[in-house]
């Protein structure tokens, strides 16, 4: 169900009914007319880029294709919201910047992947007497030695 507005002015004056004592029987507002007008004559100019010849059928088809686009930019349109906006609208759509899709790279390939001769071996513990000399030599350095268990996830305090 369509319900028409009750404001007079929009009922009356967007409205062409056509001469006076022969209206035509379907109603067209001010603005259908103008759009229609436009897309008729983008369509003719389209069907003649695409070789298309000026005759009775390809007329024909020009105004049927003319009265759905016509129909289908008007159902967008209302006094709320003029051909002008949905325009503007259109406009900034189309020019609106968009996310890239161009991926770098290509296939997966191991062509990058480092091999080494050798298998990695498993780190030798070292003597209680070796860990001392160890920690002399780091004394010496003046670094505190802390060792932190690191944790996925947490962030820890910077050092002052």
């Amino acid at each position: 169900m369509r319900v028409r507005t009750d404001d007079e002015v929009y009922r009356v004056d967007a409205v062409w009914l056509g001469p006076p004592k022969a209206t035509f029987p379907w109603r067209a507002r001010y603005v259908a007319w103008g759009v229609g007008i436009v897309v008729f004559l983008l369509v003719m100019t389209v069907e003649r880029q695409m070789g298309i010849g000026f005759g009775f059928f390809s007329t024909a088809w020009a105004f049927v294709a003319t009265i759905i686009l016509t129909r289908f930019i008007c159902a967008r349109i209302s006094h709320e919201r003029p051909l002008g906006a949905v325009m503007t609208m259109w406009v900034r759509e189309l020019t609106s910047p968009r996310e890239k899709t161009d991926s770098r790279g290509g296939a997966a390939s191991a062509a990058r992947i480092r091999v080494s001769r050798e298998r990695p071996r498993k780190r030798v513990k070292q003597k209680k007497g070796a860990k001392r000399a160890a920690s002399a030599t780091r004394s010496q350095d003046r670094r505190p030695a802390r060792r932190k268990k690191e944790v996925r996830g947490v962030r820890t305090p910077a050092r002052p």
